[in-house]
């Protein structure tokens, strides 16, 4: 005999496929060179993804397909909703008087290295295929989160935007191609980083989160979205040194 669930364990799933709407809008700006709005659509992607643990855990509405359906919504959203930005800064730093894919080129380098920004698509795939049989992420992660790893590419057009010593510095192929290569190579590594699942809130069992949470406020405060870089190294720096699960995966 069939059950019938009730309607709010479907919520969490609506709020993930909310998630994957953003990343896939995200897509669409990015193309229509409106990567400021595919930017803040990403981190609307971002906000969904954290409130659809937080319902799912509330309303205790688990499911394995709610779990898978969150890690295709980070693929599009956190995978490859950045890419297409990263994709986009490329085709800049190759052709800065017009920054379109050139589909007539007859040069195989103006195809390749616009392409080299989906590997953080393809890498972010593989750490959420980790993630999901990977029975050690549960108290913390192994490798850079998908989301941290997305709001750090997010940041780049808000940094970007009408600074051109900002410009002059980062869109060039010499900088995007090493930060895509190491932004992928840290979704993939085996760096223990902290979870922001507090189990208490006593400072002594959660002083990094606790120094990350409060320093992560601060700088966005002062700095917004610019912010998220900074955030990003602090938030290596925090867990490759004050680490507790990090002799557990050795």
């Amino acid at each position: 005999m069939r059950i019938n669930k009730p309607f709010t364990s479907h919520i969490p799933n609506l709020i993930t496929s909310l998630n994957l709407l953003a990343g896939c809008i995200s897509i669409v700006f990015t193309f229509h060179d409106q990567v400021l709005i595919a930017s803040i659509l990403i981190f609307v992607a971002g906000i969904f993804d954290f409130f659809d643990g937080l319902v799912a855990r509330a309303l205790k509405a688990y499911s394995d397909i709610g779990k898978m359906l969150d890690s295709l919504a980070d693929i599009v959203s956190f995978g490859v909703a950045p890419s297409a930005i990263l994709f986009n800064y490329l085709n800049i730093s190759l052709h800065p008087g017009n920054p379109g894919f050139d589909l007539n080129s007859n040069n195989w380098m103006d195809y390749l290295i616009p392409c080299i920004a989906f590997l953080i698509a393809i890498f972010s795939a593989i750490r959420l295929a980790k993630f999901t049989i990977d029975e050690r992420q549960t108290a913390f992660f192994i490798g850079v989160p998908t989301p941290a790893n997305a709001f750090v590419i997010a940041s780049l057009p808000f940094i970007l935007q009408g600074n051109l010593m900002a410009q002059s510095i980062l869109l060039k192929i010499y900088i995007l191609v090493p930060l895509i290569l190491v932004l992928s190579l840290l979704l993939v590594s085996e760096i223990p980083m902290i979870s922001l699942k507090f189990k208490n809130l006593t400072y002594k069992d959660n002083k990094s989160r606790f120094i990350l949470v409060i320093s992560s406020l601060l700088l966005l405060i002062l700095l917004r979205i610019k912010a998220f870089p900074i955030i990003f190294l602090l938030y290596l720096i925090i867990s490759l040194i004050d680490n507790p699960q990090k002799s557990s995966i050795v």
